[in-house]
Order: structure tokens, then sequence, then C-alpha cells
């Protein structure tokens, strides 16, 4: 028994020791376990979010995967603002309810505003404990465990990563900090990536637009559909809610939109601006960008202009080139919105610049062309005086000399005649040089009456099925007022469109004379008359607006052949 004892229980004692080994190496051997898987954890997780481009994609794998590798329950990503304060805030662990209960997102106060002022790793085995804590607002779920490392894109402080609750009920550990301050480098790479890949993008659409203004403006289309261009590609492009580009007002102070697209277009596009107003006034002055977070309590806009409401964030753009401000370009964003930054601003002030070079080139190109056009209509004007004119005279005279050698009645007569046909042709021919030399009384268009005239005859022949006849004597261009032409324009236009309904006509001759201080406006018909029971409102349009202007209207029987006359007659003053 003696021999025996001794031996045995030394036996026992080695099978402890033994099995006490066996249990730590397999501690060791879980441990080392769950390093390599950790590691591989990481490893999967840098190259997840190294792989993505979008920038809000990146951002919401980093924080997917920082919850991950430590164990955290929640986990938040903030991006720092230019004012230093959270710009966004994305979320891993709250639900949709949770979010919407606790309310608006946090600015950067408290222990995430600590990440901001002091960018370096920070552990918490409890948040309340530190003194920058501030508490949970309602409605928020309990918080214990805290860790919070920056991510850095180059040397600059992107934003911080937050982590809470670890799983296990156990605080963060020095490994936690470690992994997560690895995977926030790799973040910072991919941030990086994202951003580069967004740039460049974002250059590429500001090219596009640029291109689609300048070949509008090429082809010849008008300033105010370019504008309108401009101010929609620019809204677009940097998601605001209002575009708006402002002039000077001719002979004033004031700004008014000339084009307003988005959020309420129409009622801004009537709205006058003082361009003395600090906001718009200091884009004017200093031909620089200028942005504002809350246009409608920003002290510089004085409160209560109506072309700011319902807006909040707003830039303001200078629209001009070498120094030369025409205008402004305002884009706003809804109250609530991301403020303009450089990202936003950099390219909007490139893009403005060009978009202003392609107006300024668009309107120098046009004013080449209409000076082109005026300098052929002179040239025209001229032939038909120095060649057309003379050699009607001459056949005139000739003809004249002619008449003593006729016995023939009849002859005599038809000379007579051709002579007056060569008189009015002359004087058709004076006022058609009258009419190319004269600029002035033209409509906004750039038409004056002669051309609105024969606009609307040629219009006309869709109605008729032919071309009614047109003759215009005597200087309408120069010696009908602006607001004569206008009514000229009306009543030409009811005349036809009466004749074209009721006449059944076959012929029609519209006739314009201006001489001896009176417009004479006379349309004739070969239709069936006047038919009974026909509403004169258009009739009576047409004599009180002769009426008005000192003048007459008749309306009867054509004097040869069956038919109708139409006879407008006022006074004008030549200039």
């Amino acid at each position: 028994m003696s021999e025996e004892g001794p031996g045995g229980a030394a036996q026992y004692l080695s099978k402890l020791r033994l099995d006490d080994l066996l249990g730590e190496l397999q501690v060791r051997i879980d441990a080392a376990r769950g390093t390599q898987n950790r590691l591989h954890g990481l490893l999967e997780a840098v190259l997840s979010v190294g792989r993505g481009l979008d920038l809000p994609h990146v951002l919401r794998s980093i924080v997917e995967a920082a919850v991950v590798l430590v164990d955290a329950e929640y986990g938040a990503l903030g991006v720092i603002g230019d004012d230093r304060k959270l710009s966004q805030f994305l979320t891993v662990g709250l639900d949709d309810e949770q979010r919407a209960a606790i309310g608006a997102l946090p600015s950067g106060h408290g222990i995430l505003g600590e990440l901001i002022r002091h960018p370096q790793p920070l552990r918490l085995p409890e948040l309340s404990e530190h003194p920058n804590s501030y508490g949970f607002p309602a409605n928020h779920p309990p918080m214990h465990s805290f860790l919070g490392v920056p991510i850095r894109v180059r040397d600059e402080v992107f934003g911080n990563l937050y982590l809470t609750e670890k799983r296990s009920g156990q605080e963060f550990d020095a490994e936690d900090e470690a992994v997560l301050s690895t995977l926030a480098v790799a973040a910072g790479v991919a941030i990086e990536n994202a951003r580069l890949y967004e740039e460049t993008r974002l250059r590429e659409r500001w090219q596009r637009a640029s291109g689609r203004v300048t070949s509008m403006l090429l082809k010849g289309a008008p300033t105010t559909e370019a504008m309108e261009l401009i101010a929609e590609q620019a809204r677009k492009i940097v998601s605001a809610d209002v575009g708006m580009i402002a002039e000077r007002v001719q002979g004033d102070e004031a700004l008014r939109p000339v084009v307003a697209v988005g959020l309420d277009a129409e009622r801004r596009n009537g709205l006058v601006m003082s361009s003395m107003e600090g906001f718009v006034g200091d884009a004017l002055s200093s031909a620089e960008p200028v942005v504002t977070a809350d246009i409608e309590h920003d002290s510089r806009t004085g409160g209560g202009e109506a072309h700011w409401a319902g807006l909040g964030p707003v830039a303001a753009v200078p629209l001009g080139t070498s120094g030369k401000v025409r205008g402004v370009l305002i884009l706003g964003r809804m109250p609530g919105g991301t403020p303009f930054g450089d990202v936003d601003i950099g390219p909007l002030l490139g893009f403005a610049d060009q978009a202003a070079l392609a107006l300024e080139l668009a309107e120098r190109r046009r004013d080449a062309e209409q000076i082109a056009l005026l300098q052929d209509r002179d040239r025209i004007a001229r032939d038909l005086h120095d060649l057309a004119i003379q050699r009607l005279f001459g056949a005139g005279m000739t003809l004249q000399s002619a008449q003593r050698f006729m016995e023939h009645p009849e002859g005599s007569e038809r000379l007579a005649r051709t002579v007056d046909d060569l008189d009015d042709t002359i004087k058709i021919i004076r006022s058609t040089i009258f009419g190319l030399r004269t600029h002035d009384g033209a409509t906004s268009d750039g038409q004056g009456l002669r051309g609105q005239v024969s606009d609307l005859v040629k219009a006309s022949a869709t109605s008729f099925g032919f071309l009614p006849a047109l003759r215009i004597e005597g200087l309408v261009e120069t010696d009908v007022p602006t607001n004569v032409a206008e009514h000229v324009v009306a009543v030409l236009g009811e005349a036809l469109s009466n004749a074209a309904r009721h006449a059944g006509a076959q012929a029609v001759d519209v006739r314009l004379r201006c001489a001896e201080g009176e417009l004479t406006l006379v349309v004739t018909d070969d239709g069936c008359g006047v038919p009974g029971g026909v509403t004169r409102s258009g009739l009576r349009n047409m004599e009180e607006r002769a009426i008005a202007l000192g003048g007459s209207f008749t309306l009867g029987a054509r004097e040869e052949g069956g038919g109708t006359m139409l006879a407008w007659r006022v006074p004008v003053k030549p200039s």
C-alpha cells in the first residue's frame, strides 16, 4: 500500500497538470482562432469599403462593417461640415420608428463634439461619466460603453466613427480600438477615391451643361431660352429647389428675375429685388459668390422679401465676364436643406463664367448678323433706287412720249393706264426702300408693320385655300406709330378671319396705304357679302378701334360685282 500510494498520487497530479495544460492550450487555440477570424473580418471589411465608388454607399458600408468588427449594437458615422459641426449622421442599429421618435439628428455637441474638437480615439466604459456628456434626448435607447475614432482623408478630418453598447456587456478594449482605427484608415482611402470619382462625374456634368448652353446659343436660340436652360441645369446639378437669373432693370437700380425655374417659378418670375440689398448686392459688387445657410433670417436681406419665401440655403453667383457683371445666378434650397459649400460653389462659378461668355458671344454674333443684314438691306435699297426706279422712270417717260403718236383712243387709254401702273410701282418700290432702311417701330420679334401684315396675309392662305393679294403703299414703317400699328394688325386679322368663315370668296384683296396723313386699310372679297344674323362683336371692335383713334370704319358691298368691302381709316402724323 505504501509503495502504491505515492506512485498513484504522482500519477493523479500529473493528470491534473495535463488537463490544465490542455485547457490552457484550448483557450489559446480559441483565442488564436478568434484573432484569425477577426483579421479575416477586418480584411473583408477593408476590401468591401474599398470596392465602392458611390460616396453615400461607401459611408453606409463603413459604419455597417464597424458594428460587426467590434460587436457593437449601435454605430454611427458623422460627417464634419464646413462649420465644424456634423452635416451628416448615418446610423446603424436604430429602426425608422426609433429615429423618428428621437427627433432631429445630433449636430456635434457633447461626446460627439469631443472627437470633433480632439480627433483622437476615445474609449469610455460609461458614457455618462465623461464631463462632456450631456445625456440623451427623450426616446433615445440607453447606451453605456463607447468607442470613437476619427476618419482622416489625407490630412483632413472627414468625420468620426461612433460605436456604443458592446454586445458582450463588457467595455470596448484596446484590440477593438486597434481594429476600428485600422478600418478608419481604409475608410479614409475609400472615401477619397469615392470623392475623386464623384468630382470627376460632377465635372463631366458641368461640362455637358456648358456644352448644351453653348450649342443652343450657336443655333440662334433666344437669350431667354438659353438663360432658362442655364438656371435649370445649375439647379439640377447642385440639387437645388429653385433657380433664378436676375438681371439689372434698364435705367433702374433694381434686379428682376429674367427666368425662374423650380419651386414657385411663376410667382418668382415677376418679382423685383433691389440690387442694393446686401445679399445680392454683395455678389454684384464683389463679383464673387455669396452664400447663406438661411436666407429669410440673413441680416443682409432685411427679411420679408417675397422672392426669398420658402427658401433656406441660398447661393448667389455673379453672371459676367471680364469684370462686367450682367446679372446674378441664384440657387436656393428649402429650409433645412444642406448649405452650399465649396464643392457646389467652385464648379458653379466656372459654369456661370462659361455661360456668361457664351451669352456674350451669341449676342455679338447676333449683332454682327444684324449689321450684315442691315448692310445688305441698304445695298438692296440703293440698287432699287439707283437702278429699278430710274429704269421705271425712263420707261414711263417713253410711254408718255409715245402717247402723242397714238391715234386710236383705246391704245392711248391703255398707255395711260400703263403709265399710272408704273407710277404706282415706283411708289411701292419707294415704300419698300424706306422699309428696308427703317429699323424703328419694330416689334419685339424684330418685325415692323409691313412684315406683320405680310405674315398675316400669308397665314390666311391656309383658311382660304389661296393666297390673298397684298398691296402696301406709303411709308408704313416710318409714319405709322407703334400703337396704331398694333390696331392695324388686330383689325386685319379679324377681317381676314371673317372673310374666311363667312364670305366663301374666290379672291381677296388687301390694300394698306399711308398717304396725306391718313392710314387706310381696305379688304375686299368676291364672296356672298355680309350674311344676315352674323355676330357683329368683331365688327363692333374694329369700329371702336377706329373711333378711339379718331378715324372711321365702313362695311358694305364691293363697288364692282358681288362681295364685300371693308374700309378702316385713321389719321397718322408723319414722323
